[in-house]
């Protein structure tokens, strides 16, 4: 009869053996929980809603282009100014801003963050950034250019519809904000993964009275 081996991957139980180490905690590898995924969504619906506030504020400090119409053509007031390069250039910056506070005030009030806040702040800026667009162009100058020249007369000044010539890369500017600053801010002050307890190191052989 022969005795049980010791599987190799095993140490045989002796005192002098150190006990195995404990398994590593942290929130890294947690399962996404369903109070994440709501957090996530109200931080959408936040974010969303509050394109709103960047619509007005676009619409009310973005520079106009001035249009001017002979009666039979309608022609830029200023042929060399910049104000429409000025109306992207307030949008992109107002959406940063946003962006920045969303993180920060997100960040504030949720310090371990998660993936679901991060998605929450990408998507919610997207909305944002398209609710933003809809109110600035719909609540601003008509966008019948022949018409409203028609309306005004010729030799009269009038706006031009407020417009967004950068499209796709000034509705980013919200999100890619959000997502950065979150993200710097965890990094820099968000909690840390607590250091694993140090274990027993083994103890040093010493040879026997018997052993040689």
């Amino acid at each position: 009869m022969t005795a049980p081996l010791t599987p190799p991957h095993q140490p045989p139980h002796d005192p002098d053996w150190p006990p195995p180490p404990p398994p590593p905690l942290g929130p890294a590898g947690d399962p996404i929980t369903a109070a994440e995924v709501v957090q996530g969504v109200v931080v959408t619906l936040a974010s969303a809603v509050a394109g709103a506030l960047l619509g007005v504020l676009w619409l009310n400090l973005a520079p106009r282009v001035l249009l001017i119409s002979d009666g039979k053509g309608v022609y830029l007031r200023n042929s060399e100014g910049e104000q429409a390069i000025g109306a992207d250039g307030t949008f992109v910056l107002l959406a940063l801003a946003f962006g920045a506070v969303a993180a920060l005030v997100v960040f504030l009030l949720r310090r371990k963050g998660g993936v679901p806040l991060v998605l929450g702040l990408a998507l919610g800026g997207g909305l944002g950034s398209l609710l933003a667009w809809g109110i600035g162009t719909h609540f601003g100058p008509t966008a019948d250019v022949v018409a409203h020249a028609k309306a005004v007369g010729p030799n009269v000044t009038f706006e031009a519809p407020l417009e967004l010539n950068l499209g796709a890369a000034a509705m980013l500017a919200w999100p890619l904000a959000a997502m950065i600053v979150h993200l710097a801010l965890t990094a820099v002050l968000g909690p840390r993964d607590p250091e694993p307890e140090p274990w027993d190191q083994p103890k040093p052989y010493t040879q026997g009275p018997g052993s040689h």
